[in-house]
């Protein structure tokens, strides 16, 4: 029996990492954060929203080659990447064709009131995250935010603010 992939979408502070590694615990499965593995292996290099695009782009083969042994081993792989665009979201309908395995995409739906307050709690907790996690870069991602759509083909879990 196969692992489940979920994967996440909504804005900025809606809520999609503290869900992810929650949902991992709960699952006893892999949890996969972007922005980990970003801290970890570029912390330095990324300054601005086209380094993150670049680097994020150099992570995602390694994912495509982890994936498929964890999900045949029957362990749930919870993916902590942005699924914020139809375009986001394609790479992680080819995750899912490449290992045939069950997913869920859960959208975590929140007002840029909340998510913006949660930001600001995230820049005390974390003040090295304060060049990316603040209202301009938030305003600058969410234009291009698309809610999934049913033409789509995910299964969609919405869970509200």
């Amino acid at each position: 029996m196969k692992g489940t992939l979920i994967f996440f979408c909504g804005k900025m502070g809606a809520g999609k990492s503290t869900r992810a590694a929650s949902m991992a615990d709960e699952l006893h499965g892999v949890l996969l954060s972007e922005d980990a593995w970003l801290a970890r292996l570029y912390a330095e290099e990324i300054r601005d929203f086209n380094d993150y695009l670049r680097y994020s782009a150099r992570i995602k083969p390694l994912v495509e080659s982890l994936v498929p042994a964890i999900v045949d081993a029957g362990v749930s792989v919870v993916l902590d990447f942005p699924g914020n665009t139809r375009k986001q979201r394609s790479w992680f309908r080819s995750l899912i064709q490449q290992t045939a395995a069950p997913h869920r995409l859960i959208y975590c739906e929140a007002g840029d009131a909340l998510c913006l307050g949660r930001l600001a709690l995230r820049r005390q907790k974390h003040p090295e995250r304060a060049g990316f996690d603040n209202e301009a870069v938030f305003r600058q991602v969410t234009k291009y935010f698309e809610p999934p759509g049913a033409d789509e083909g995910f299964r969609v879990e919405v869970l509200g603010e």
